[in-house]
């Protein structure tokens, strides 16, 4: 069937969504990491990046928090740029877990592959395979260089986070060297986790979240700087990553609730894809007890049901610009 929806009612759904669920209370900050648990857990945001580049933010999007999690997925997509999509199938996988990020059980389970580079360890195993090998400073610089090119502006590493990070990443410290037990390591142990550590630690904002996301819709084309980044045969491929895995544990409840592939990190961001339509972020620091931001899965969930979006719906839905 086809739908045609407005840039007015996506503008008129998304500050409703986010009037509804301002006041919403219940989370709390990941205090696991000294930096993000002193957060103000009052910031809120949501941002929309429509296919022709037109961006719509409400509330706190340009505030600067840690990336986190959502990291993994620009470089899953770094991966498959230079290695292509089936070497990151054979290296590390694409099944769900069904267990907590951080969980080491699942590597025993499953020793012949990571799972997923959406999950730590996979995410681990993806920095260790990022170009050029061996070279902790020209790998950083492709990691930047890749997010920089999805969002269409650069991150900012903040210093105090990847401190706070590397004083505290005991359980990445276990994950790291249990894959290099089992050979699923491709370079140096402690280099690819400092990367991983070093990527969670980048400053990003909801309104770059939103256009990395639409980047990832708009089949590897940056809507607002008009760049090619990734070729288009990726973006299925990076899009079920995301709806496998994005939510972790919850990931099937989220799926089912909301209908849109959508990737968390305990920094409090959450970024949605909806392919071929648009890309959206969402942002508020306390998390529910998986890591998952409670006001950012409220707000993203609430926008898209009042539209009527969703990848399971057999709808083929349009913007009208």
């Amino acid at each position: 069937m086809e739908k045609t929806i407005t840039i007015d009612q996506i503008e008129q759904a998304a500050q409703e969504a986010f009037d509804e669920t301002k006041s919403l209370s219940g989370g709390v900050n990941a205090h696991y990491i000294p930096y993000l648990a002193n957060i103000d857990p009052g910031l809120f945001g949501i941002s929309i990046t429509l296919l022709n580049g037109k961006c719509i933010n409400i509330g706190d999007t340009s505030y600067r928090f840690g990336i986190e999690s959502v990291s993994k997925v620009p470089t899953a997509i770094l991966v498959m740029r230079q290695q292509g999509p089936e070497v990151l199938l054979n290296k590390i996988g694409a099944d769900a877990t069904g267990l907590p990020s951080n969980s080491i059980f699942a590597i025993l389970l499953e020793n012949d592959h990571p799972s997923t580079p959406l999950v730590n360890a996979g995410a681990i195993s993806a920095c260790s395979m990022v170009l050029p090998a061996g070279d902790s400073a020209g790998k950083w610089k492709a990691i930047v260089d890749n997010i920089t090119e999805l969002c269409g502006s650069a991150p900012v590493l903040i210093e105090q986070l990847y401190e706070s990070e590397s004083a505290t990443n005991f359980n990445n410290r276990a994950i790291a060297w249990l894959l290099k037990n089992y050979n699923r390591i491709y370079d140096d142990v402690n280099m690819s986790l400092d990367l991983y550590t070093r990527q969670c630690s980048l400053g990003i904002t909801s309104a770059q979240l939103a256009v990395m996301a639409a980047t990832i819709a708009n089949n590897g084309v940056n809507p607002v700087s008009g760049k090619a980044v990734f070729d288009e045969a990726i973006t299925p491929k990076i899009t079920s990553l995301i709806a496998t895995v994005g939510f972790y544990e919850h990931t099937g409840d989220w799926l089912y609730t909301s209908g849109i592939p959508a990737k968390s990190g305990v920094g409090g961001g959450v970024i949605g894809v909806l392919p071929g339509v648009m890309g959206i972020s969402a942002f508020a620091p306390p998390l529910d007890e998986a890591g998952n931001s409670v006001k950012a899965q409220a707000v993203m969930k609430s926008f898209v049901n009042k539209l009527g979006l969703g990848i399971f719906n057999g709808n083929r839905v349009s913007v009208k610009y």
